[in-house]
């Protein structure tokens, strides 16, 4: 087969060489053949559908880490991870559009008595529960001033992965505020090493974490454990499960009801693992007063109706209360697996 110079397949695939060097050197898109000699750069025609879908994702503006997982996907999951991807996008832009509203509105009562700003505190509890089934508890919580998550460890060293996980994060809820993103975005990189180092061999973790600030909070999303948000009555999942399944449900290969009882529910297609360069979902929102949340693991959204989780959140009065019958309900349905939450309310001072 007839080898392509580096112009002529840049040409073709949309590419230019410049990136072609640059993802060469990154082992994402090696040439052909090298010239051992002049260090000249050729290609062949079968490289170019993968070239063209790489043009393609950094059109959409995905990162080269994201796209070297995706290159590594069978088809479908690519297609999976692709969608997950611009959800996030469409996420993060709508959550940045209600932020953006909610400064405009301060800056424009800049004349206004700041001392009659609505002020708030929030009021927080948590638990671990082992369940009935499981002789041991690999998921893991934190509750502090302004973070709080959930970790849901799976594999042989998974109460080492999901714990790690959150002691990586600990840190945060004592430091300063600054670009809540940016600071949630990187110490969920310093989870990953943490469950690097702390589960070698076969161990991993979802992780649901919110960082609070001002009036309101960023999120960092991987795997499926969830976050959900109880505001004026109505409840609303405000994360997006990584899972094989959601993936079919997204595609509309799937019902929603089917899901819940699919042989695959379980199947991640994202998370925090050995060796892995998972880039969260991270959410930036604007909270209210009265605000309450919940995040979860799977052995307790998967156990109880989202009827069930709405009603306890609507009606128990405080954080504990919530938790506290979340595990008697649990409990009472068999909890076969181990079951974590949080709930965290905004709450008005005075």
């Amino acid at each position: 087969m007839d080898e392509l110079s580096i112009g002529e397949f840049a040409q073709a695939s949309g590419l230019t060489p410049k990136a072609l060097r640059l993802y060469d050197e990154l082992a994402l898109l090696p040439p052909a053949h090298v010239d051992a000699r002049t260090g000249y750069r050729t290609y062949v025609p079968a490289q170019l559908a993968t070239a063209q879908l790489v043009a393609r994702l950094r059109a959409l503006g995905m990162p080269l880490a994201r796209i070297r997982v995706v290159l590594d996907l069978p088809p479908l999951a690519a297609a999976a991870e692709i969608s997950s991807y611009w959800r996030q996008i469409e996420a993060e832009t709508a959550a940045r559009g209600e932020l953006a509203a909610a400064l405009v509105e301060e800056l424009s009562r800049k004349d206004a008595d700041m001392a009659e700003m609505p002020e708030w505190e929030l009021h927080c509890a948590a638990r671990a529960d082992r369940g009935l089934v499981r002789e041991t508890n690999e998921d893991a919580v934190f509750a502090g001033t302004r973070l709080f998550a959930v970790a849901d460890g799976f594999g042989e060293q998974g109460s080492a992965a999901s714990t790690a996980a959150l002691t990586a994060l600990e840190p945060l809820d004592a430091g300063e505020a600054g670009d809540l993103l940016r600071v949630l975005g990187d110490a969920t990189k310093d989870a990953q090493r943490a469950v690097d180092e702390s589960a070698p061999d076969h161990g991993g973790t979802t992780l649901t974490a919110m960082l609070w600030s001002g009036t309101g909070f960023a999120l960092a999303h991987t795997g499926d454990s969830r976050a959900y948000l109880l505001r004026g009555g109505e409840l609303t999942q405000i994360t997006h499960d990584q899972t094989f399944v959601q993936s079919l449900v997204d595609e509309g290969r799937l019902a929603p009801e089917e899901a819940a009882t699919h042989p695959m529910r379980a199947q991640l297609l994202r998370a925090l693992v050995r060796g892995g360069a998972v880039e969260p979902d991270l959410h930036l929102r604007e909270a209210h007063v009265g605000d309450r949340y919940l995040l979860c693991s799977d052995g307790l959204h998967a156990v109880l109706s989202e009827q069930d989780l709405h009603d306890v959140l609507d009606s128990a009065a405080a954080p504990q209360e919530a938790v506290d019958r979340f595990v008697r309900q649990v409990h009472d349905a068999g909890a076969p697996d181990n079951a974590s939450c949080v709930v965290v309310d905004a709450v008005a001072r005075g």
